[in-house]
């Protein structure tokens, strides 16, 4: 198998080979992805580590298999920050010479310095400075054995999305879609769901009782995933005129924020717990 790392801010995964195509997903800064064809010169269709597939532009990619081998074993943060800045020093004068979405990650070369910037390493070799509050543990793994911790973990990175524009096939602060925010809420605390509004066969998220609903379960509905925040409250990522993003609505009837046309078409509860 051959393998290429994302090395633009985000990689826009194309439902063809095109760029006005439609926009299916986006991947991440660092990142690795399958190369599962090569139908032009331009264009690589991949699969990412979370089996989503579309088609990714050369320019948006990392093929040197070197810098891939060293990347994979190189010490990684995450970005939490919305949007980060690398710069060529540990100024803010330097030049930027990439920035970075939450869900991005950098390779760590030196602990912070008493400005707060910290040295890293982008994964095409190239050396900047980001500052330390900008970044944080690159979880690639969970235990249910805290199950309250990892669930408020998970709400909360939901919340820190709020107010963001809605993307149809965005993951990022700079647009997000439905299942781009519950998948990048799971995926950031070290949780592989699947990519699209609905429970699908190999990943964790498992069909629950309505009763059963606690905070970071998901509510499903047609073409449509929301996630449950706790006292009748869900956060989700719309498209609705007068909301145009990330939002908070109720299922309470009595509450100003009750989308009746949502509540009334539930089809499942999915949870990881």
């Amino acid at each position: 198998m051959k393998y290429a790392l994302v090395n633009n801010t985000l990689a826009s995964l194309m439902k063809e080979a095109a760029w006005d195509s439609e926009l299916v997903d986006e991947d991440f800064y660092g990142m690795k992805v399958e190369i599962l064809s090569q139908p032009d010169c331009e264009w690589y269709e991949v699969k990412t580590r979370y089996r989503y597939t579309g088609f990714v532009h050369v320019s948006e990619l990392l093929l040197d298999e070197e810098r891939i081998n060293i990347w994979d074993g190189a010490d990684k943060k995450v970005v939490l920050q919305s949007y980060g800045d690398v710069l060529s020093m540990p100024r803010v004068r330097g030049h930027r010479l990439l920035s970075l979405t939450r869900g991005g990650v950098v390779a760590v070369l030196e602990n912070a310095n008493e400005d707060g910037w910290v040295k890293v390493a982008l994964c095409d070799g190239r050396i900047g400075y980001l500052k330390e509050k900008f970044i944080g543990t690159y979880i690639t793994s969970y235990s249910l054995e805290e199950e309250a911790e990892l669930r408020r973990n998970i709400v909360n990175t939901a919340l820190a999305y709020m107010g963001t524009q809605y993307r149809w096939g965005g993951k990022s602060p700079l647009g997000i879609d439905c299942s781009g925010l519950c998948s990048a809420a799971y995926m950031l605390n070290g949780v592989i769901i699947y990519r699209d509004a609905g429970i699908a066969e190999g990943f964790p998220i498992h069909e629950i009782p309505y009763e059963r609903m606690k905070p970071a379960d998901l509510l499903f509905f047609p073409g449509h995933v929301a996630m449950y925040i706790g006292d009748n409250r869900y956060v989700h990522s719309t498209g609705k005129n007068g909301s145009d993003g990330v939002v908070i609505n109720s299922l309470n009837p009595m509450d100003k924020d009750y989308r009746e046309d949502l509540v009334q078409s539930i089809k499942a509860v999915g949870s990881l717990f």
